[in-house]
């Protein structure tokens, strides 16, 4: 039992993974400028603003840019509560 729990887990947990760098990579695209041989250029203010939000701890950054790292870590907490109430 407490095998297929953590494969479970495991696979819940890397589908939510996959789909939020999904998320991620569509809005980066989305954001970025599309080149003729197929490349894309991320504009300089994007660069420049994960850059720094790459470069700061999270205690550091304001709590509006915070706010996104709150939603990721509420969405992993309810795919942890589905596995436990399935393990019930």
């Amino acid at each position: 039992m407490k095998i297929i729990i953590e494969k479970n887990a495991i696979d819940e947990l890397a589908n939510y993974a996959h789909s939020s760098w999904c998320g991620w990579m569509k809005y980066l695209f989305s954001k970025s400028i599309a080149n003729k041989d197929g490349s894309c250029t991320i504009p300089k203010s994007l660069v420049e603003r994960w850059m720094r939000q790459m470069n700061t701890e999270y205690a550091d950054l304001p709590e509006s840019e915070k706010k996104s790292d709150k939603d990721e870590a509420s969405k992993i907490i309810n795919i942890f509560k589905k596995i436990l109430r399935k393990k019930e």
